[in-house]
């Protein structure tokens, strides 16, 4: 069996996250484990973010990132299985005092279902997207761990009538963005002028994201140029993938016209007057720093057919998911060409001078959304972790 941590004693923790944004999230969630547990040892799959905590990686976080339900998929299921085996093994001989699974359900559900059934208590963190999509996942989260933390407040109810312990902790990334987000400061650190007309490009965290989309988001910006020429775009960019987006960049004919950044996406989101942005937490984000956006996705056929045929609900983004309602387009699939990408963009851009009173009611929209989702989101997971250690 595993052992208890006692109050007062320092656990041992293991933890999975998957990609940029769970590295991110579990970053954040490690701050505030060592600020209850300063001893505390951690380690698993992860990345810089974690790292920056003391977590030491048994292998980088990019490994398990992956796009739909893709040939890549397909291709690196093996793989991907043979990571999960080797890290449970690992875990199973040298148990931990709990396991923490960061997103990644399709990776985690499976091994924390595998670790519980060994006796290791197993926390996942972030609610499965059951109210949205793949309902039937229900069943193996109540299978797979001991405790949820949710990000969304209305996802513990829904998970207490299936039977789910779980704590709502808010959302951390509504802690790190300030409420006011300082434009000025951020054009100011990226070389723009107050007056410029900015959009900032996210195209994905994955690489697969990238190929599909960032050639589409770049032909947009191609298009919003010869409409308005003084455009300013800024394109943040997850380090690993700077040098596929730089050569997708120089491909798509305007390269020069592209500020890349290194990371920096919180700048960058600050610094713009709109984003074009792919569907994912980066929505969340953009949200938060209340910037107008043009949410768009692409993936493959196989994949389309599967995610479309398996939706709960008309949206995608987060932010129109939060607030039951379009409240920034959504350009999916085959709907998301470059012209109505542009197009999309544009309309914000022109609003931006002729109807203020569309982005002031916005930017109210997304103010009392971050006013739900800010909690003191490292003390409550502690909290409940806590809990789980001494059950």
């Amino acid at each position: 069996m595993a052992r208890s941590a006692s109050p007062g004693s320092e656990p041992s923790l293991a933890l999975v996250a998957g990609e940029a944004s769970g590295d991110l999230l579990a970053g954040l969630l490690l701050a505030g484990m060592r600020a209850r547990w300063p001893d505390a040892t951690s380690s698993g799959i992860g990345g810089p973010q974690m790292a920056k905590q003391g977590f030491d990686a048994w292998w980088p976080h990019h490994k398990l990132a992956v796009h739909g339900f893709s040939w890549e998929l397909l291709r690196r299921y093996r793989e991907i299985v043979g990571f999960r085996a080797a890290l449970g093994d690992r875990l199973l001989a040298d148990k931990p005092d709990v396991f923490i699974g960061v997103d990644a359900p399709d990776f985690n559900l499976a091994l924390e279902a595998r670790l519980k059934q060994h006796g290791v208590k197993t926390v996942h963190f972030v609610c499965p997207s059951i109210w949205a999509w793949r309902p039937e996942r229900v069943e193996k989260l109540r299978q797979s761990t001991d405790h949820v933390l949710c990000i969304f407040p209305f996802e513990p109810a829904l998970l207490a009538s299936h039977g789910i312990a779980s704590t709502y902790v808010g959302h951390p990334l509504a802690n790190v963005i300030p409420m006011e987000p300082d434009k000025a400061a951020a054009r100011h650190a990226l070389g723009l002028l107050p007056e410029d007309e900015v959009v900032a490009i996210l195209p994905g965290s994955r690489q697969s994201e990238i190929r599909h989309l960032a050639l589409r988001f770049f032909k947009a910006a191609a298009l919003m140029l010869n409409a308005r020429a003084a455009i300013k775009f800024i394109v943040p960019a997850v380090p690993g993938l700077l040098p596929e987006i730089t050569a997708i960049a120089e491909r798509s004919g305007i390269g020069s016209r592209l500020q890349l950044l290194t990371g920096q996406s919180h700048i960058a989101l600050a610094a713009c007057d709109v984003t074009l942005i792919a569907s994912g937490t980066a929505t969340l984000e953009a949200a938060l720093f209340k910037r107008p956006m043009v949410i768009g996705y692409h993936m493959s056929w196989l994949s389309w057919q599967i995610m479309r045929r398996k939706r709960l609900q008309p949206w995608v983004g987060l932010p129109n998911i939060l607030c039951r309602d379009f409240v920034v387009p959504e350009l999916l699939q085959d709907d998301a060409t470059p012209a109505a990408l542009a197009q999309a963009t544009l309309q914000w851009l022109d609003a931006a001078r002729s109807e203020p009173a569309k982005i002031a009611a916005l930017q109210s929209t997304f103010h009392t959304l971050h006013t739900e989702l800010r909690r003191d989101t490292a003390a409550l997971a502690t909290d409940a972790i806590q809990k789980v250690l001494q059950s």
